[in-house]
């Protein structure tokens, strides 16, 4: 797997590359470069399969690569590299899009490393990434053996944690199941205030309740047709967001 280190930092660079040499010998670092430029010139020249690509450099953001390039031209993965803040990580993981948290650890490498082995194109998903940092989208990427789903979170009813997977209700009255776990749901959803998490198994969108019940004893959210439990330590939150 042939790749590119684009970063404005010349220990950055060597740092990464030498990362990549020690943990994850299927990488053959062809080229590292210090800006856009450099970058574009050598992905036309070496063809890479995989960029790994710094965000903030001096000039031009990372992101702007894409902007030189046709979709036809666009057969390379991207890894971006980055010191961002929490609600621009929250941005990469709706959008299901790889990221390397500066500074970068041996283990989150390899790992990133194996995900682009497996995956499909990132063409979809980085055009979303970029809706999503920009504000101008709330949508989250879901990965599915039958391909890519894109998600609206104005169209979830509630969300239902099991284990390792999550049942996503929509309003349309179909189900979703995604192979994350409620808690990486709660982290993404965490600057949409509509979103609560009112018991360990369950996400609601309180803009979809229409009543709170209570039967046997138990507190119960009426969303559409379903009842969803409330713990006793949320209801006063939701009763807030509610009023």
């Amino acid at each position: 797997m042939n790749a590119i280190v684009v970063d404005d930092e010349h220990r950055a660079r060597l740092l990464l590359s030498a990362m990549l040499s020690e943990h994850c010998p299927q990488v053959q670092v062809v080229s590292a470069c210090e800006d856009l430029a450099q970058a574009i010139k050598a992905i036309r020249r070496e063809q890479p399969s995989l960029v790994f690509l710094d965000i903030e450099m001096p000039g031009h953001s990372g992101l702007e690569l894409l902007d030189f390039f046709t979709d036809d031209e666009i057969n390379f993965d991207i890894i971006f590299t980055t010191a961002y803040s929490e609600y621009a990580i929250r941005a990469f993981k709706m959008s299901a899009i790889d990221y390397l948290l500066k500074p970068i650890q041996p283990d989150e490498l390899v790992q990133a490393v194996e995900r682009v082995e497996k995956k499909q194109s990132q063409l979809a998903s980085l055009q979303l990434l970029k809706e999503n940092l920009a504000g101008k989208s709330k949508k989250i990427v879901l990965n599915q053996a039958k391909g890519i789903e894109f998600l609206d979170t104005a169209d979830v009813l509630f969300m239902k944690g099991d284990g390792a997977y999550t049942e996503i209700f929509k309003q349309d009255g179909s189900k979703v199941v995604a192979s994350k776990n409620l808690k990486q749901f709660e982290e993404m959803l965490n600057d949409q205030p509509q979103f609560l998490r009112v018991q360990k198994s369950y996400i609601i969108n309180t803009n979809f309740v229409t009543s709170i019940s209570k039967a046997d004893g138990n507190l119960q959210a009426v969303i559409d047709n379903h009842l969803v439990p409330v713990s006793i330590e949320k209801v006063n939150v939701l009763l807030e967001k509610l009023q």
